[in-house]
């Protein structure tokens, strides 16, 4: 039986819908917005209006903005010859946050998944082709996860590209920065020695 009204009861249910967040997460923050309500609620509220009524989707690369063209794509200081492809949107937030890219962007959304039935036609590899022939992209740089599926997917795109004289590079892999050998997976440390140059 609920303990507050039914607003209360469907923000704290569509809260816990989010990544990361559980019902108990979602109590917790509901409470805190709502403590917070001048403060904290109302301006959210307001800010997820706006989001919902402007967000869309950049038709180029498959960025989420408020604009599309995106501001990236848009962006006439970016270098338009590097691409960097990434499996999520997130992917690329988490790039341009490090300030490691200064080329464009293209968004998969997602990975080939046999298990999860997922096919090259699901994902946007038709489009990254066709913007690498036309758009004398030079580089492509493929910055998928280290998964069993970011690596097959990776490897779907290096040969979809093969014969367009582009260079295909990829992320390193390996030990992080700051990272502790006794901490790290097999795989990490079996990736890292494999990746090794000289010192």
């Amino acid at each position: 039986m609920p303990v507050t009204g039914p607003e209360i009861e469907r923000l704290i249910q569509l809260l816990s819908k989010l990544p990361g967040l559980g019902p108990r997460s979602a109590r917790r923050a509901v409470l805190q917005l709502i403590k917070k309500k001048e403060t904290l609620l109302a301006p959210l509220a307001v800010a997820m209006a706006d989001a919902a009524e402007k967000a869309c989707i950049c038709s180029i690369c498959g960025n989420v903005d408020t604009q599309d063209p995106c501001a990236i794509c848009s962006d006439p200081t970016r270098e338009p010859t590097t691409l960097c492809v990434v499996e999520e949107v997130g992917d690329l937030w988490a790039l341009e946050r490090a300030g490691v890219h200064k080329g464009r962007y293209h968004v998969l959304g997602g990975v080939l998944s046999a298990l999860d039935g997922v096919g090259p036609n699901d994902l946007n590899i038709g489009s990254l082709a066709e913007r690498v022939e036309k758009n004398g992209i030079k580089e492509v740089i493929l910055a998928m996860n280290a998964t069993v599926d970011g690596q097959t997917t990776a490897h779907y795109i290096t040969d979809r590209l093969e014969g367009l004289g582009v260079t295909i590079s990829r992320l390193a892999h390996g030990v992080p920065v700051g990272g502790e050998l006794d901490y790290l997976d097999d795989g990490t440390l079996a990736a890292a020695m494999k990746s090794r140059r000289p010192f």
